[in-house]
């Protein structure tokens, strides 16, 4: 079948930004060589990250790391076109997505920004159940009417009126195994949300993906435990008072007014255990403890 080409009304630029990323820009800047420019944006890697990017990127930029929304903005601002395909060095454009995206590029646009379905490689299949799939993502867009929100994680596009969708899967290679799955989790759940394991699993039919579907449900809902558990930890440390200082432990019982005589008991507090056959005489021979220190005799004689 031959080539289907398209004359573009609309020019597009790609935008991508890496740190250590050698081993996965190379194939998702192939995916993207049919776009009108493509630009990366490298936080210092100390891999061949920004050489290999040269050999596909119109421009490659290497600057201080000033957060994931901060970069994609700063990315889609150096572009030379206004309509901007936003993708992560492990993502990679299938032919299928291209073509839809060139022949919209080719006729005018319905819509200011669109949505991708987004489809997940794990442990030796595509994922297409759980809360992974269709993982719809806003990375087609118009940089006039959108921006990237300032999210720490889990950045998105805000977008001025409705997106539109696309019906092609952008390909997406998170995790080369659990180890590094459970390491991004235990990163991000300091910042972000995750769903339940039986919306993953029943609700999302994530039983359908066999055993692979089992552990993204469960550790999906991992996520929002660990989610959770950190919340209630913030909430009860700014709730708690804080602790007496060192030595100052039962202060408050001490502290409670005093009896009308102002001495019921003081003796009973600060005599030590009497000699036999002298039961009660150090109570009758004990002075009166001085202002604040009520109670001293007692700390000390242990």
């Amino acid at each position: 079948m031959p080539e289907v080409r398209y004359t573009p009304r609309v020019k597009l630029t790609v935008t991508v930004i890496t740190l250590n990323e050698a081993e996965n820009i190379g194939p998702a800047l192939e995916s993207v060589s049919w776009a009108d420019e493509i630009i990366v944006v490298d936080s210092h890697s100390t891999d061949d990250t920004a050489a290999v990017a040269r050999r596909y990127a119109s421009r490659v930029e290497v600057r201080d790391w000033p957060g994931y929304s901060a970069q994609k903005n700063y990315a889609a601002e150096m572009a030379s076109n206004d309509w901007i395909l936003s993708i992560d060095a492990d993502e990679r454009v299938t032919p299928e997505l291209a073509a839809e995206i060139r022949a919209l590029a080719a006729g005018t646009p319905q819509a200011r920004g669109y949505r991708i379905p987004r489809v997940t490689w794990y442990l030796g299949r595509w994922i297409r159940g759980t809360d992974w799939y269709p993982d719809y993502q806003l990375r087609l867009y118009d940089r006039r009417a959108g921006r990237w929100n300032g999210r720490a994680v889990h950045e998105s596009v805000s977008l001025d009126g409705a997106p539109g969708v696309l019906r092609h899967d952008l390909q997406h290679h998170a995790y080369r195994d659990i180890s590094e799955h459970l390491a991004t989790i235990d990163r991000y759940t300091t910042l972000a949300a995750g769903q339940w394991f039986l919306r993953n699993y029943v609700l999302r039919r994530g039983f359908m993906d066999g055993s692979a579907g089992l552990i993204v449900s469960a550790l999906n809902a991992y996520y929002v435990f660990l989610k959770l558990a950190k919340l209630w930890e913030l909430q009860h440390q700014r709730s708690e008072p804080p602790p007496s200082p060192p030595g100052q432990e039962g202060a408050s019982a001490r502290q409670a007014p005093p009896s009308p005589s102002g001495q019921e008991g003081a003796s009973a507090r600060q005599a030590p255990p009497s000699p036999p056959g002298q039961e009660g005489a150090s109570a009758r021979q004990a002075p009166p403890s001085p202002p604040g220190r009520e109670g001293a005799s007692t700390r000390r004689a242990r």
